[in-house]
């Protein structure tokens, strides 16, 4: 394990047969984040592809001035149906494997197909302090940084958890700031949101309450759709732990539609917030949308973003766009900001914008893709981090 290199790990499940991985990408400080997946044909390439993800999203968001230093990037993946009744005997026993990197290396949260609460019971169950305990010796009072994250998380903003809140949030300040910078705010702005779990419902929230007329929304059964826009506080009032959304509780207007009807639905921005790789060069034609923000990791293959770009549809990074629920944590934990809704929404707001007109910025200047204008942005900060920490 070295800072120049990646760890990576295959587990085999003694029970099912099903594999896991994990691969730390790089350490800052002795330390990497990043979240824990589970879903059917999770591989060993996605979650590589994930963790260096990750660690583009802390450069990104290195600022030396201050408390919270970005640390490395990891992800765990874990290639089995989150909907089976023996999901979580899985994660145990995952978990229970990783534990030493766990305790010394890996802070792990929730992600595609994991909620937050399962992570932090299965960690109870195997006698760990906490998902994050890696990052404990970074901290100059362990108790208050702890503290005062436990109570963000307490945080309830009209029904919804403020963990939950502030990554949909980010993603709605991107596309905000997109359409602004970009001269694309002109005219209506109808969005399609694909996935309606944490990122896509909370993503969903803020873009109605930003004025933007959500049209269309997918969960696994499919797409609900109106024209007109739809009603976002009654669907989530309605949608399981999964993101699934009751169909006996839609509005008068609303219609369904089949799960690969999405990119259908006539919109000006598309928010793919679910899976990975769910626009690809096949299906990228069907997409009239002005402007597609990256909520979900890895929602776009590399060939379809150089076939919408060919086409003069920008596509905002995931590494940029969902960004601000890992940030938030380490903020909150280093204390940056305090327990508070309030301040975590300003924060995440004034960061969002600045990160996206940054990229926007270089973009224009050098003719470049938004991606490779914000890897260059977050390569130069990795380099200063490097230069910092050895």
């Amino acid at each position: 394990m070295t800072e120049a290199g990646f760890l990576e790990v295959t587990w085999t499940d003694p029970v099912t047969g099903c594999r896991g991985y994990l691969v730390i990408d790089r350490l800052v400080r002795g330390v990497a984040s990043g979240g824990l997946r589970m879903r059917r044909g999770c591989t060993l390439s996605e979650v590589r592809g994930l963790a260096r993800g990750m660690t583009l999203k802390e450069g990104l968001n290195y600022d030396p001035a201050g408390r919270y230093i970005p640390l490395g990037g990891a992800k765990g993946g874990i290639d089995s149906d989150p909907y089976d009744e023996n999901a979580r005997d899985v994660v145990t026993r995952y978990l229970r494997a990783m534990r030493p990197l766990i305790e010394r290396y890996w802070t792990l949260g929730e992600d595609l197909g994991l909620r937050q609460d399962v992570i932090d019971g299965v960690i109870a169950d195997i006698g760990l302090r906490s998902s994050i305990q890696a990052i404990h010796p970074l901290l100059e009072d362990r108790d208050a940084a702890t503290g005062r994250l436990a109570a963000a998380f307490k945080i309830e903003v009209g029904g919804l958890g403020l963990d939950e809140l502030v990554g949909g949030l980010g993603v709605a300040q991107a596309t905000l700031t997109g359409l602004d910078i970009l001269g694309l705010g002109g005219g209506p702005n109808r969005v399609v949101v694909q996935g309606f779990g944490s990122m896509g419902g909370a993503t969903a929230r803020f873009l109605a309450e930003a004025g933007l007329d959500v049209v269309g929304v997918s969960d696994v059964h499919g797409v609900v759709t109106n024209p007109s826009g739809l009603d976002v506080e009654n669907l989530l009032r309605h949608r399981d732990r999964f993101g699934g959304i009751n169909r006996d509780h839609l509005k008068a207007g609303d219609a369904l539609l089949p799960p690969e009807a999405w990119l259908d639905v006539p919109a000006e921005v598309l928010v793919p917030a679910a899976v990975s790789y769910c626009v690809d060069a096949g299906n990228q034609a069907r997409i009239g949308a002005k402007l597609v923000v990256e909520a979900a990791n890895m929602p776009v293959t590399a060939d379809a973003e150089d076939l919408l770009g060919a086409r003069g549809i920008p596509v905002v990074p995931d590494f940029v766009a969902n960004s601000a629920t890992n940030s938030w944590w380490w903020w909150t934990l280093f204390g940056d900001i305090g327990a508070d809704a309030d301040e975590a929404f300003a924060q995440v707001r004034t960061r969002m914008r600045e990160l996206v007109t940054n990229m926007v910025d270089q973009a224009t200047r050098d003719g470049l893709s938004l991606r490779t204008a914000a890897l260059r942005l977050s390569e130069t900060n990795l380099e200063a981090i490097q230069a910092r920490f050895g």
